[in-house]
């Protein structure tokens, strides 16, 4: 994990990168635990994906990722503006603007990863001042159901 996960707390993830991210951790996983004998017909069979995610009681990859996100979010909030780690996380990109769409940013996901932690009203920079009151969202996303 920690080689997968070295300096995940910058990743701006795509939905393509997160099912590439749990497709690679079923993959360890059940080279870990192995194929299963099959009781009614004795042939052996790849583990379903929920009875790897019950053999192994560690927290979905996704959830170390986007918790550890949101645990930098607080930290370079609380740095404050004159710091080069906010400027370069934080800042808005000089010069011409490409075609189409914008790309997601560092800070949109963590909009919208407390979006789902049902706090979508709440401005997520003025609720990393309260070191307690964060780390009580970031336990919170740890708990929170990923597919």
């Amino acid at each position: 994990m920690p080689v997968v996960l070295y300096g995940c707390e910058t990743w701006s993830l795509t939905l393509r990168e997160e099912r590439s991210l749990r497709v690679f951790e079923n993959r360890v996983l059940r080279r870990i635990f192995g194929s299963e004998r099959d009781e009614v017909t004795g042939e052996w069979r790849k583990q379903h994906n929920e009875e790897l995610n019950d053999l192994y009681c560690s927290p979905n990859i996704l959830r170390v990722i986007k918790s550890r996100i949101m645990r930098w979010a607080g930290h370079v909030e609380r740095v404050g503006k004159g710091r080069g780690v906010y400027r370069v996380l934080m800042g808005k990109r000089e010069g011409k603007k490409p075609f189409g769409r914008s790309r997601r940013r560092w800070e949109d996901n963590i909009k919208m990863d407390i979006q789902e932690l049902c706090c979508g009203g709440m401005d997520w920079i003025e609720l990393a001042q309260d070191r307690d009151r964060w780390r009580v969202l970031v336990n919170s996303l740890m708990s929170l159901r990923v597919p």
